[in-house]
C-alpha cells in the first residue's frame, strides 16, 4: 500500500544527483521519494508539511551546508539521516562530525560521474534507507529486492579447517560495526584500559573516511588508536582500524599478531569485512581472540563470529536496546555464534576481563 511505502527526503544542490537518486529509489517498492530539494531552506519548509521516514543529505550545499542543517534537525526533531558526499579527502572531518551529529551512515559520492556511480550503487542505497526508517533517533544537545548473491569470506581467506590454536597468555580483541557503528565504537574503546590487549576494529566505511576516524578516536581514548597499515603489529594499548576500501586481517607469526592489510572483492557486500576479520582471527587465534559485534544493518559478520565461536573465542554481541540498527547482532545470535548478548556501556568490561577460553559460555543468549 502507499501508506506503507518509506518516505523520503532528497536535499542535494545538483539536480542530476536529485534526478538519479529519485529514480534510484522509486524502483523499489518499498520506498517513495515525496521531495527532491535543492537546499536546507527549501528542505525545512517542506519538513513543516510533511516529515519523512528518511532524508538523504548531501553537505556541501548554497545558503546552508549540511552539517549545520543536521545539527539543527537533531536538536529540533531528529529524523533518521543518510549522509551522502562528495567531500572525502577535504571534508573527511566534516562527515564524522556529522555522525556525531547523529548522521547514520556516510555515502561516498564522487565529484566527477556521481550518476554512474548510485546507478551502480542501486542496492546499497536501497538497503541504507530501509536500514535508516528502522533505526533509533535521539535528539542532540542544543521485503528487499532480489540481488545477485553475495561473496563470503571465503572469495578472500580460506575455510577454519585447521584446529584452533592453543590457549596462551596473549589475547587479540576484534571488534565490527556498521550503521551508527561510529559512536558504539568510541563508547567502547572509550571506555578501554591503556593496557588493553591489541584490538582490530572493522567498521563499514569508504576509503578517506577511515584516517580521520582513528585520529579523532586517538584524541579522545586513553589507548593509541590508528588507521590499520599492512604489517602493523597488534599490540598492547593500542586499536587498529580497517582502512576503508579494502580488507583487514589478522595474521600470527611466531608469538606476535600483525594485520595484512589487502584488497579484494567485496564479502557480505562490503570491502572491509567483518567476516573477513573475524575468520582471519578464527584461524591464527582461535581460542586467543575475543569478539564484539555492534550496531548495524545487514549480516556481515555473522558468519565468520560463528566461526571464532566453534573455534573457542569469546563472542559478544550488543544487545537490541542500544543498538542503533540490530541487524548484524540479531544475524550473529541467530546463527548460534554469540555467547552472550550486551548493552553497550558494558562490552568493554567484558571484552578486557571475559577469558578468551570458550569454556566459559554463558547461557544468557535468548534468555
Amino acid at each position: 500500500m502507499q501508506s506503507e511505502k518509506i518516505k523520503v527526503m532528497l536535499v542535494d544542490d545538483s539536480a542530476v544527483v536529485r534526478q538519479t537518486l529519485t529514480e534510484i529509489l522509486n524502483s523499489d517498492p518499498a520506498i517513495e521519494v515525496t521531495h527532491a530539494c535543492a537546499d536546507p531552506f527549501i528542505a525545512a519548509q517542506k519538513i513543516r508539511e510533511q516529515v519523512p521516514d528518511v532524508m538523504v543529505l548531501d553537505i556541501e550545499m548554497p545558503r546552508m551546508d549540511g552539517i549545520t542543517f543536521l545539527k539543527k534537525i537533531m536538536s529540533q526533531h531528529p529524523i533518521p539521516v543518510i549522509i551522502c558526499s562528495s567531500l572525502v579527502e577535504e571534508g573527511s572531518r566534516a562527515s564524522l562530525k556529522a555522525l556525531e551529529y547523529g548522521a547514520l551512515e556516510i555515502i561516498q559520492k564522487p565529484s566527477v560521474g556521481a550518476k554512474k556511480f548510485l546507478q551502480e550503487s542501486r542496492v546499497m542505497l536501497t538497503d541504507s534507507v530501509k536500514a535508516a526508517a528502522h533505526a533509533r533517533v535521539r535528539k542532540i544537545a542544543a521485503q528487499p529486492k532480489a540481488v545477485n548473491s553475495k561473496l563470503s569470506a571465503d572469495a578472500v581467506l580460506p575455510a577454519v579447517t585447521i584446529k584452533p590454536t592453543t590457549v596462551t597468555t596473549d589475547k587479540v580483541i576484534v571488534i565490527g560495526a556498521s550503521t551508527g557503528g561510529t559512536e558504539a565504537i568510541k563508547e567502547v574503546l572509550s571506555r578501554m584500559p591503556a593496557n588493553v590487549p591489541g584490538i582490530v576494529v572493522v567498521q563499514h566505511m569508504p576509503a578517506g573516511f577511515t584516517a580521520s576516524f582513528a585520529q579523532r578516536l586517538d584524541e579522545t581514548c586513553a589507548i593509541t588508536v590508528k588507521e590499520a597499515v599492512d604489517g602493523d603489529e597488534v599490540m598492547r594499548g593500542r586499536a587498529l582500524i580497517a582502512p576503508g576500501g579494502k580488507h583487514t586481517l589478522v595474521k600470527r607469526v611466531a608469538d606476535k599478531y600483525y594485520v595484512e592489510v589487502k584488497d579484494g572483492p567485496l564479502v557480505s557486500r562490503h570491502r572491509p569485512s567483518v567476516d573477513v576479520l573475524f575468520r582471519s582471527a578464527a584461524l591464527y587465534a582461535g581460542k586467543n581472540a575475543v569478539a564484539a559485534i555492534l550496531t548495524g544493518m545487514g549480516d556481515d559478520g555473522a558468519a565468520g563470529m560463528k566461526e571464532m565461536h566453534d573455534t573457542g573465542a569469546f563472542t559478544i554481541a550488543q544487545d537490541a536496546d542500544t543498538c542503533v540498527v540490530h541487524g548484524m547482532p540479531a544475524m550473529a545470535v541467530k546463527q548460534g555464534g554469540v555467547d552472550i548478548e550486551l548493552p553497550l556501556q558494558d562490552i568493554a568490561e567484558a571484552l578486557v576481563n571475559r577469558p578468551a577460553s570458550g569454556k566459559h559460555r554463558q547461557a544468557v543468549v535468548g534468555g
